[in-house]
């Protein structure tokens, strides 16, 4: 399988809620990197870090929260996703939609890193009353 295609089975994952299927995706040691200012933002290491304390916070305080992806770029060892974040959180009942690109590293069929850019900003406003 190529790196495109193992990314957009991740994304898939991710739409099924398959946590199986990410740690399958994942490395048990991925990187992931969110920016700053965004939900759970900063560093984590460890797929089920990831899942744990990263993806389980956004189904506790968002009533939908998806990436949609209008772009690929393949570079060999590393995709690149673009596309948009929507959400509505359920505090405030307010939605979010922010563009991201998303940069993940790819070696032996497994996501080792990923690195997150995002207007911040958008999502914040989302969840100011």
């Amino acid at each position: 399988m190529n790196n495109l295609d193992l990314v957009k089975r991740l994304y898939t994952a991710f739409s099924q809620r398959d946590a199986d299927k990410i740690r399958e995706i994942f490395h048990p040691d991925i990187e992931w990197i969110q920016n700053e200012g965004f939900p759970n933002g900063g560093r984590h290491v460890g797929a089920d870090t990831v899942l744990n304390e990263v993806f389980a916070k956004f189904r506790t305080d968002w009533d939908s929260w998806r990436a949609v992806v209008h772009e690929w770029l393949d570079t060999g060892d590393a995709i690149v996703a673009l596309g948009e974040y929507r959400g509505k959180h359920k505090v405030t009942g307010k939605s979010a939609v922010a563009v991201f690109a998303h940069v993940y590293d790819c070696r032996d069929n497994r996501i080792i890193r990923f690195r997150q850019y995002t207007d911040t900003a958008k999502v914040t406003e989302a969840t100011v009353p």
